[in-house]
């Protein structure tokens, strides 16, 4: 996982940044769920952007927090009949992208589209490297 998260901070353009990763249950992402973003409910990923706030600018290499649900991540995997290793992936890169700056939720389709296409473009790269 600190391979493929390298490979994400890299084609952003911060190989230097910094971030935790922390792999969970649903139980434990629907408390943080609740708790900080008002949801009652499990979801796949949730990232905690560290440059954002009153005190960003602390650390410019410290880009945040993310949050997977191996639970939530496996049910995905199996739906979508892929892997669960690569969902995983995916749900990394997703919160990566979100403590970077992307946005799909509050930002507009064009933000939106935005996103996903960097999501497409870096997969892809991860997967023909032989990490996904």
């Amino acid at each position: 996982m600190r391979k493929v998260a390298q490979r994400i901070l890299d084609a952003l353009g911060c190989p230097e940044a910094e971030l935790s990763i922390t792999i969970v249950g649903d139980r434990s992402i629907r408390i943080l769920n609740r708790e900080y973003l008002g949801r009652d409910k499990a979801t796949n990923v949730i990232s905690f952007a560290m440059q954002e706030g009153e005190f960003g600018a602390l650390n410019p290499q410290l880009l945040g927090d993310v949050v997977i649900s191996a639970d939530t991540a496996a049910r995905e995997a199996q739906e979508a009949e892929e892997s669960s290793w690569g969902r995983l992936c995916f749900l990394l890169l997703h919160g990566i992208l979100h403590i970077t700056g992307y946005d799909h939720e509050r930002s507009g389709e064009a933000e939106a589209a935005r996103m996903e296409a960097r999501e497409r473009e870096i997969f892809s790269q991860l997967q023909e490297e032989g990490l996904v």
